[in-house]
């Protein structure tokens, strides 16, 4: 095994580079962007999937203070010498990240907003011993440097510095916004939406409205956001997708890098695995793997070759999106979703514009931002399930790979133990530790039938069904515990009463297996197992022993 040195965690390509870190090459995307005219260059992608790498790299290769031959060299685009003798170190950089802007209040995130203004201002420090910047700008840029700008300062933040950049230089200014509509998305979730659109809307807006000293802009970010006027003003805007083929290969890793970064580290074994997991997602035409879990995975197996790929995705933001959908009243996707969790492919219409504050008012709008945001991809017509027949205005989808697929069921799964958690389950437990298996048959197939699967109707499905009935309950809760000569499913108990419930969970998977056959097999296991007896010697009186057998959404409930 090679141990290959990673860039784990780091997204600054100079950093990068100078540290000897194993780099996948998307210098060809500089060529590429530059080979066209534009005002303002939007380009949306999932997160996690280098966009500030990539812009970092961009803000190396352009920036007139730099001297950057040497972090370039051997890659693809130092090969130019046309392109890099036009557009290397020539151009005044302004690169300006937005994606620590949040908070729980607007207050909250203004501040860290100035904080950030204050920190870009602090990189151009030079600009107040220039003898071509007017006293007026800097004295503006002295009230955000010390961060006490009134909101006008604020709003005119990037204007302003652009234009004392360009009045030093003398040249046209580069801008590049990373992470544009994060302040929005945080804002949307908590409360505080036309507050903060109101200050993006200008600081960005301002920056490309007629404005002769921007040279062009690149801003990345997960959502194009058009209806609130945020690009109103840019004279030539073009917006790259992850529908469109343009850049398709350069933001996230293709099979054939992933293949070559599992040679140099003697781990080609892995490629299967990794592709279940962390392939899938389509960029265009273009079959993409998430750079991040690569990067993790690949990690985690120089560290312990017999590591298994996991979900990296758990400390990262907006897994809540898919539980916000499930509970909002007006939407019912069960089926849908359903659908999804099983393998299968849904088609819907995709709107590309959202606004954050309309996108979870519809079901269309669930779809599309479950798309744009990487938890759903598009199926290319030449995969569609045979026989479907996809209409001119919908979009083929599907989960992309087994680590999405894990996201959605965790989180259907703590939607089912908050949801049951927060009824009225009186008349259930009565149900339960009365031993009335007729009723209860009844109560937890309606229970069943509101629910979404997760795990294809298997066995461990309906065991995580049966103790997700009780959770929050105040009931002890034990699943797999040892009980006599083997481990009963769930166990339940109540010691003020000294009563216990026995569960054991059957599927009747194979054809001729009947709900009946498993409900009565159910039953001989927990007698022959002597289940009841660890609780009898706990000195629990009341034990009901359940025979539990599902399939698809009916069950059977047998009192021993």
């Amino acid at each position: 095994m090679n141990k290959v040195n990673l860039p784990y965690g780091i997204d600054n390509f100079a950093k990068v580079r100078n540290s000897d870190c194993y780099y996948i090459d998307k210098t060809g995307f500089v060529k590429e962007l530059v080979s066209e005219t534009f005002d303002v260059n939007l380009i949306t992608r999932p997160r996690r999937f280098g966009k500030t790498l990539t812009m970092s790299m961009l803000a190396e290769y352009f920036d007139i203070c730099k001297n950057s031959r040497k972090l370039f060299e051997g890659l693809e685009i130092a090969k130019d010498s046309d392109t890099c003798a036009k557009w290397m170190n020539q151009w005044p950089v302004l690169f300006f990240t937005l994606k620590d802007v949040n908070g729980t209040s607007f207050q909250d995130a203004y501040d860290l907003l100035q904080f950030t203004i204050s920190s870009l201002y602090d990189e151009h420090r030079y600009l107040l011993d220039s003898d071509k910047v007017s006293k007026t700008d800097k004295e503006r840029f002295s009230r955000l440097l010390c961060q006490m700008g009134n909101k006008t300062d604020v709003k005119t933040a990037l204007l302003v510095l652009i234009r004392m950049m360009y009045a030093h230089y003398g040249k046209q200014v580069i801008l590049l916004i990373d992470e544009y509509d994060v302040p929005l998305a945080k804002a949307s979730d908590n409360g505080y939406y036309e507050d903060m659109l109101d200050v993006i809307r200008s600081l960005l807006g301002m920056t490309w409205k007629s404005n002769p000293f921007l040279k062009f802009a690149v801003v990345t970010g997960c959502l194009r956001i058009a209806k609130e006027s945020i690009f109103t003003g840019a004279n030539n805007f073009i917006s790259n997708s992850i529908t469109s083929r343009r850049y398709q290969e350069y933001f996230g890793f293709t099979g054939a890098e992933v293949n070559e970064l599992l040679q140099a580290a003697e781990l080609q074994d892995a490629l299967p695995e990794m592709k279940k997991w962390y392939d899938g997602y389509v960029f265009g035409t273009e079959e993409i793997y998430c750079p991040w879990d690569v990067i993790n995975h690949v990690r985690d197996l120089l560290t312990d070759p017999e590591s298994r790929p996991r979900n990296h995705w758990l400390d990262t933001s907006h897994n809540n999106i898919i539980k916000r959908f499930i509970e909002h009243p007006e939407i019912n996707v069960n089926d849908k979703f359903e659908t999804l969790l099983a393998g299968g492919v849904i088609q819907e219409p995709i709107q590309e514009d959202l606004t954050y504050d309309i996108a979870h008012s519809k079901e269309d709008n669930l779809w599309s931002i479950l798309y744009l945001t990487g938890y759903l991809t598009q199926v290319l017509p030449e995969k569609l399930p045979k026989g479907m027949k996809l209409s001119e205005r919908n979009t083929a989808l599907r989960i992309p790979n087994e680590e999405v697929k894990s996201v959605f069921g965790d989180t259907v799964k703590r939607w089912f133990e908050d949801k049951i958690a927060a009824t009225d389950r009186s008349d259930l437990f009565r149900a339960w530790w009365n031993g009335e298996a007729e009723r209860l048959t009844k109560k937890v197939t309606d229970i069943l039938f509101k629910t979404i699967s997760y795990y294809d109707y298997r066995e461990d499905y309906y065991h995580a069904f049966v103790v997700g009935m009780f959770a929050g309950s105040g009931y002890s809760v034990k699943s797999n515990s040892e009980q006599g000569t083997g481990r009963a499913d769930v166990v339940v108990t109540d010691r003020a009463h000294r009563s216990a419930i026995v569960i054991e969970v059957k599927w009747p998977g194979k054809e001729g297996y009947s709900l009946e056959g498993a409900c009565n097999d159910a039953l001989k296991q927990i007698e022959e197992k002597q289940y009841m007896r660890n609780l009898q010697l706990e000195g629990y009186t009341t034990i009901y022993c359940y025979g539990a057998a599902f399939l698809g959404k009916t069950c059977l409930i047998k009192l021993a």
